[in-house]
């Protein structure tokens, strides 16, 4: 993961999912008296199960067999070193996501699964992520440390979100805040990407210099600030749509009455 690539991929993992469920969960809350809709939601989130596993999959081999990649290998040839801790870092913070992966597709099939475990597994993965996380910046220059320090505050607070799920289900403010700490991971991400690893080759930041740490940190202000916006946007495109929706069905359903009141009327007219 020391480059823009391996910052970029566990970025859009998170940025897909934080996205995805800023529209489920408003879809969930506002149809949730409507058995089709919540049959087509459970539908959903079995698929996101399985695309969790599946990304996490991807995640892992992407860690272990990049050409300077451990490529299973924990240890040297001479055992007398490790190889590439920080790959299996990354890849043992993917392991935990397949399982939550796993959990979700065996929540939401035939077997009876106690609820909440889909959370429990879930909020367990995004604190070993952040768990790894802060042991591996130790002895990082200061703009190094602190930009990765930011993140595991979205890591942590999205762990704590998501235990309250456990025993606060289908919470929808809980669900809209998990939503945009998941956005604000997904984007920080790619902005430690950029001011690390600049992908185009510009000029590095001074990782010394303790305006760059301020500046950094009004930036992480600013990504959560999009977040809750992108977030607050979704549940209020979402609403608009869902009440057009209701009004067109009220509307043929009057059309459809008076359709068969003019019907009933004609019918008695015939038989007189």
């Amino acid at each position: 993961m020391a480059n823009f690539k391996g910052h970029a991929l566990p970025g859009s993992f998170f940025l897909l999912f934080g996205l995805w469920w800023s529209v489920k969960y408003p879809l969930k809350y506002l149809t949730r008296k409507t058995k089709s809709s919540r049959l087509c939601l459970n539908r959903a989130e079995l698929v996101e199960g399985v695309l969790k596993a599946i990304f996490s999959v991807v995640g892992i081999l992407a860690e272990q067999f990049v050409p300077d990649g451990p490529h299973l290998h924990l240890l040297s040839q001479d055992r007398q070193s490790w190889v590439k801790l920080m790959n299996w870092q990354h890849s043992t913070m993917y392991l935990f996501f397949g399982i939550s992966g796993i959990v979700d597709i065996l929540t939401y099939s035939s077997l009876k699964i106690p609820v909440g475990l889909d959370r429990l597994v879930l909020s367990l993965a995004v604190f070993m992520e952040g768990f790894l996380f802060y042991f591996h910046v130790h002895n990082r220059p200061a703009l190094d440390l602190h930009i990765h320090s930011l993140l595991l505050t979205a890591v942590f607070g999205g762990s704590l979100i998501i235990m309250l799920e456990v025993f606060l289900r289908d919470h929808i403010v809980l669900e809209l805040f998990r939503s945009s700490l998941a956005i604000l991971q997904g984007t920080w991400f790619w902005q430690i990407g950029f001011v690390l690893y600049p992908p185009s080759g510009g000029p590095e930041w001074n990782e010394t210099d303790h305006s760059n740490v301020m500046f950094i940190t009004l930036c992480f202000c600013w990504h959560f600030v999009v977040a809750m916006c992108i977030v607050a946007m979704n549940y209020t495109l979402i609403y608009c749509f869902m009440q057009i929706r209701s009004r067109r069905t009220v509307t043929l359903e009057l059309e459809q009455l008076r359709g068969s009141e003019k019907n009933s009327l004609l019918s008695s007219s015939d038989i007189e």
